[in-house]
């Protein structure tokens, strides 16, 4: 996401100081350090990847930023008045699942904010043509907000990002082709192949409305209580 979109669903989610906030699969909390820079929030990242979080953790400095470790789900323990989920509902399989756990780390009246790549499930040529197929799975929008629904969490904002992200795809698409035999000495062949690939079938899909990319805040039901003093 672009700086100005992260702030843009910081703001819808009411993000602000004091704020607890929960980042799902964090990386190296680019967003997740300047939304706690900015708005004053009390910041908790999770990631799987130690080297990640290590990463975080020095960028961080003297931020007020906590990072765990840990595969989702499960969620990490708490009440949180915010989750954020950002480019990376993507991965997940099971939208149900994955919500569901999302639901109950938050407060009554709590925002989970996320990105999505909405469209239908990849056929099987597309699955081919798609380098790790088995972390790529859009969902319909339909689908989505009645999987929302049924967990008790009602879309409260939403805004469709497709042309800024296509442009991202294919500028970072034609950057890796023109740089392919340096990106290919560090990672290797056959990962520059699949690099620019995956970019060139996100730049087509974007392109075309085969996929669109969507930011969105749902809330929870029920009056906002006040979240834990110790995270």
């Amino acid at each position: 996401m672009r700086a100005g979109e992260v702030r843009t669903l910081a703001q819808q989610a009411r993000i602000g100081p004091g704020v607890s906030v929960l980042d799902l699969c964090c990386g190296v909390a680019g967003p997740g350090r300047m939304i706690t820079a900015e708005s004053g929030c009390r910041y908790l990242g999770v990631d799987h990847s130690a080297s990640s979080l290590t990463a975080a953790r020095e960028r961080a400095g003297n931020l007020p930023c906590r990072f765990e470790q840990a595969h989702l789900p499960p969620l990490p323990t708490g009440c949180f008045e915010v989750v954020l989920l950002l480019e990376t509902m993507l991965a997940f399989p099971d939208k149900e699942a994955l919500i569901g756990a999302v639901q109950r780390a938050l407060q009554p009246g709590g925002r989970f904010a996320f990105t999505v790549e909405e469209g239908r499930p990849l056929t099987r040529q597309e699955r081919a043509q798609m380098p790790a197929a088995d972390t790529v799975w859009p969902v319909e929008l339909s689908e989505l907000t009645g999987v929302l629904r049924g967990a008790g969490l009602m879309v409260i904002w939403r805004q469709e990002c497709s042309s800024s992200h296509h442009a991202i795809a294919t500028a970072l698409h034609h950057c890796y082709r023109a740089d392919s035999s340096r990106i290919a000495g560090q990672i290797g062949t056959q990962a520059t192949e699949n690099l620019i690939t995956a970019h060139e079938l996100w730049s087509d899909w974007l392109g075309n409305g085969r996929v669109r990319k969507f930011a969105m805040v749902a809330q929870s039901a029920g009056l906002l209580r006040r979240s834990p003093d110790d995270l």
